[in-house]
């Protein structure tokens, strides 16, 4: 099936410029590699792909300037083998698969169960080019 990979949402930003591309026509790819790198005044962030496939077609070159929505490529994807039967998304068959034991580890073996005035799956501290730069891939 043919498939294809736009821009996420960026932000208030438009025509923002290529600055690296990692794939060609024919690569294959899995959810998550980086297919390019942009570059704001602000930031500087990858494009993950968001499915796993064969890179069909690249419609995009370094230089060009893209917005959120801007189709980067046409992608075969992959299709599961045991089609049909209820699976995990690939990421959260990785996590399951290469997650550590928290027994491996002491340090993670215990459960807080302490309240908190907050709770969030990630938290960015700071807002400096590294802080920007991982809440916005976080995003």
């Amino acid at each position: 099936m043919l498939t294809e990979i736009k821009v996420p949402d960026i932000g208030d930003f438009s025509d923002v410029p290529i600055i690296d591309l990692y794939v060609k026509a024919g690569d294959s790819i899995a959810v998550d590699d980086a297919l390019c790198t942009l570059e704001s005044d602000k930031a500087t962030m990858d494009i993950p792909a968001t499915v796993a496939g064969v890179v069909q077609k690249v419609l995009v070159k370094t230089g060009d300037r893209v917005s959120e929505g801007s189709v980067l490529i046409h992608i075969a994807v992959e299709t599961a083998a045991g089609a049909g039967k209820p699976t995990g998304s690939a990421k959260e068959e990785k996590e399951r698969t290469t997650a550590p034991s928290p027994a491996a580890n002491p340090v993670n073996a215990t459960l807080n169960t302490a309240s908190a005035d907050l709770e969030c799956d990630m938290l960015v501290l700071g807002g400096g080019p590294g802080g920007y730069s991982a809440a916005f891939r976080a995003a």
